[in-house]
Order: structure tokens, then sequence, then C-alpha cells
């Protein structure tokens, strides 16, 4: 069994789900953050928005009702700290499922992607 891999997972959501199966059905037995219960810091969302490559905005949930409730546009001027403090502070608001492996990471929407770090 393969291990060393890590999933920042919201149980309740059915594609965070689907990627941890797809992990396992692969041999992987990730390590597993709820990120709901166990918040991330804006260290924490800065690595991993290095390792995926992608600015802080792009892993908002913009259809959450708490982004509508915090007036939040993707396009809004914010900087990359405002954006990760953001997250830290709202963590309902990060995209989900994130699989990390090692320095790299991808975003499980759709879980087909964790696809490429079995490679």
């Amino acid at each position: 069994m393969r291990n060393g891999m890590r999933i920042y997972h919201n149980p309740r959501c059915s594609k965070s789900r689907q990627a941890l199966q797809l992990l396992r059905d692969a041999g992987v037995e990730p390590d597993i953050v709820e990120y709901l219960k166990t918040p991330l810091t804006a260290g924490e969302l800065e690595s991993l928005c290095v390792a995926l490559k992608r600015d802080p905005q792009a892993i908002v949930r913009f259809g959450e009702d708490r982004a509508k409730e915090l007036g939040l546009k993707a396009g809004d001027a914010r900087t990359r700290s405002e954006w990760l403090r953001l997250l830290a502070d709202n963590p309902v608001l990060i995209e989900r499922p994130i699989v990390v492996d090692g320095a790299r990471a991808v975003l499980g929407r759709p879980p087909e992607n964790v696809s490429a770090l079995l490679k």
C-alpha cells in the first residue's frame, strides 16, 4: 500500500468522497485532513496554492452562501494575502478536495484529477 499522500477532505462532499475512494482503490491510504474541523493557516494555504500552481482566488467556492454573505466575486481586487486570510478565516470557501503528494498537488474536481498523482 502506498502512503504519504494527504487529502484535504469534506466528508459531506460527494466529489471529496469519490476522490478518497479513488485513492483507496489505487492502494493509497492518505492522511485525511478534515479542513472544516481543523482549519488551515494562511501559510498552509499559501503552500497548497504553490503546489497547485494556482492563485488563492482560484480555489474559492464563490457559489457558497458564505461567499455571498461576504460579497466576494472572482474579480475582486484583493492581494494574495487578503485572499489567503479570507480562506483561512472561512474554510467553507475552500474548493475541495485537494490531494497532495510531496510537492505536487491537484484539485480533485473532477475526482479523476487525482489520477495524475498516482503515476
